[in-house]
């Protein structure tokens, strides 16, 4: 009887916490049968802007059409970057969605996890290919031939 009762309050506790919006529509978007790329970021941050400012994301997304990209904004008040997004081309691209998580830069309401993974530093990116994390890059900066090179072992049969 104790074990029920745990199993319903840990059911009812984590019910608690719904998903972001954002976070719902990925959960189910990640699970397509091409790969996904969740690329977590902010345009506040430095990191994000010399990603952007590199042009390796615009190459990356032009030389990957049947790749998508999911750009969600995070830790910035509900803003999706959308303006900053659009001035290094890539809102207009059709392999890319732009999102945005509503939580806040700071305190006891910003987000640590997504898609129930911890969240810690942006740029973070995420590789998802039929459901499956193929690779999760929560240090920052992306080098862009590590990028493909991850694309490429995603696609192939393992």
């Amino acid at each position: 009887m104790k074990n029920l009762v745990f199993v319903a309050f840990f059911v009812a506790g984590t019910s608690l916490f719904a998903a972001s919006p954002a976070e719902q529509q990925l959960a189910e978007a990640i699970k397509a049968p091409n790969l996904s790329v969740v690329h977590l970021w902010a345009p506040w941050c430095s990191n994000c802007q010399a990603e952007l400012k590199s042009g390796g994301w615009l190459k990356t997304v032009k030389e990957h059409p049947d790749v998508k990209f999911y750009f969600v904004s995070v830790w910035n008040s509900g803003e999706d970057g959308k303006a900053m997004l659009t001035k290094y081309e890539l809102a207009g691209q059709p392999n890319v969605t732009i999102l945005a998580d509503p939580g806040p830069r700071k305190g006891d309401d910003k987000i640590k996890r997504f898609l129930d993974l911890p969240l810690s530093w942006i740029p973070t990116t995420w590789i998802y290919k039929g459901g499956d994390l193929r690779y999760a890059l929560n240090y920052g900066e992306i080098r862009f031939d590590v990028l493909n090179q991850m694309f490429a072992d995603s696609k192939s049969e393992w």
